[in-house]
């Protein structure tokens, strides 16, 4: 960590805010940074990236490659001592996403009747429900569900659970999921048992895990992750889909959509449709 915990905050037009924050998802020297991009003032052009390093290192780093972009207004405020957790999530407030509402235990008591309510609780992993990314994966789910059911669903880089248990909510004999992270993989069981679901999360890097290939081929596949890993997985994904099954892919910003397509189209697969959401993307593709 920093001797100080700091916020670098980026503004300027939407083209080079989307381009500086796929320069910072590609080098290496910042590829595990967490950060955000969204538009702040609509009228005005005006888009926003929040970065929080880790470590003096990755805060250089971040400063060199917004460095690029003279036209990005960049500062560094310092973030004051307190529970930013607990904060954050007191401060979102539940989401819907065609039949799905997304909440958290402080929004208990909002959870409509006529919805699938899902309660997320986020701990350490990524995917509450209101991110871009999140939020594409679960109305991309909704209007698949308007044709049909699938039997078998992985999610990969499942972070908290929240699109297998929605899975496991709606029908899904069998929904899976897997991630590189430990505690997320503990935190998804827990949303599992809180929302009594049957889904089942397993600690695994790459689709190979035993009980990820002994409950395939899949009728689903999400995998809501970063661009990199989406296109070094597009033929596992293809291998963990029956023929004609249905692939969700997210965790990449609309300036990356070209080159994770490519990689799925190579290996057979057809576009269905494309979700957009801010600088966000989400893709549905079909096994061919």
């Amino acid at each position: 960590m920093t001797d100080e915990a700091v916020q670098i905050i980026a503004r300027g037009p939407r083209a080079d805010a989307e381009a500086a924050a796929a320069a910072l998802e590609a080098d290496p020297a910042t590829e595990a940074l967490t950060f955000s991009i969204l538009e702040e003032d609509e009228d005005r052009d005006v888009w926003r990236i929040d970065a929080f390093p880790n470590e003096a290192g990755e805060q250089a780093a971040i400063s060199r490659v917004l460095g690029g972009w003279p036209t990005l207004r960049v500062v560094t405020e310092k973030l004051a001592d307190a529970d930013w957790l607990a904060m954050a999530l007191s401060g979102l407030p539940p989401v819907r996403a065609g039949r799905f509402f997304v909440y958290g235990a402080h929004d208990r008591g909002l959870a409509p009747a006529s919805t699938v309510n899902l309660r997320i609780e986020a701990g350490a992993a990524f995917g509450t429900g209101h991110h871009g990314t999140t939020v594409g994966c679960l109305q991309a789910y909704h209007d698949l569900l308007k044709a049909r059911r699938f039997e078998r669903v992985l999610d990969v880089g499942c972070g908290t659970g929240v699109l297998a248990i929605a899975a496991a909510r709606t029908g899904s004999r069998i929904a899976v999921g897997t991630d590189i992270d430990g505690p997320s993989v503990r935190i998804a069981n827990e949303n599992a048992a809180l929302n009594r679901a049957p889904a089942r999360f397993v600690h695994a890097s790459g689709l190979n895990h035993a009980r990820v290939r002994d409950d395939g081929p899949y009728d689903l596949v999400f995998a809501n992750i970063l661009a990199p890993p989406l296109v070094a997985l597009s033929q596992d994904i293809r291998l963990a889909l029956r023929p004609g099954g249905v692939a969700i892919l997210s965790g990449l910003l609309r300036t990356q959509e070209r080159r994770v397509l490519a990689a799925y189209l190579s290996k057979g697969f057809r576009l269905v449709r494309r979700l957009h959401r801010d600088a966000w993307a989400t893709l549905v593709l079909r096994r061919g």
